[in-house]
């Protein structure tokens, strides 16, 4: 239905595995991801609009700016993205680790730092390290591409902007890392 979203999604997943590694290497013990851990965010990252499938195209590809009505409707993408991960399992099964990974990252990677995210407004590490990773790659990834109801900004631009927000939005750590690694993400030095 959408191009650019299949596009982010790919795009995320390689952000996912840079950012995580750079986590690693900096290894601080609540940061701390296993290779386990890696390889699940990184093949879960790409999911974590899939919710979006069921937001009418009305809205999802609207080349204007959303009413606050229809920014209610495609922040439902989130709850809509868990329930299509959901299955049922006896008491005595083990839950599907790959499974869980992408239901937690997708219902908390539009969680900000400071609380004022959605869906829930967890703050700081009551947040998911999945959804704080998350929310860096995606933020940065929407704001470097071009959209229908938007141009893209330069990878300086991004990184101003985001900067700009860091202390709201952002897990410091994790913003730190993606500091050190964002370079690799600027599609102009890419191509």
């Amino acid at each position: 239905r959408n191009i650019e979203t299949s596009d982010h999604s790919k795009r995320t997943k390689h952000m996912m595995e840079k950012l995580c590694r750079q986590l690693q290497k900096q290894n601080i013990e609540s940061y701390y991801l296993t290779e386990k851990q890696i390889r699940e965010l990184v093949q879960t990252a790409p999911l974590h609009d899939i919710g979006k499938v069921g937001i009418p195209d009305a809205i999802l590809l609207k080349p204007g700016k959303l009413e606050q009505q229809e920014i209610s409707i495609m922040r439902e993408h989130v709850a809509k993205g868990v329930e299509a991960l959901d299955y049922s399992i006896n008491e005595e099964e083990a839950s599907i680790s790959f499974i869980e990974t992408a239901r937690e990252l997708i219902a908390s990677h539009h969680e900000w730092f400071d609380g004022s995210g959605y869906p829930v407004g967890i703050r700081k590490e009551d947040i998911p390290l999945s959804g704080r990773l998350m929310a860096v790659i995606d933020v940065y990834d929407a704001l470097t591409s071009k959209r229908v109801y938007k141009e893209a900004l330069s990878h300086e631009d991004a990184i101003m902007v985001m900067k700009q927000e860091a202390d709201r939005h952002f897990d410091p750590v994790v913003f730190e890392a993606f500091l050190a690694v964002a370079h690799a993400f600027d599609r102009k030095q890419s191509s």
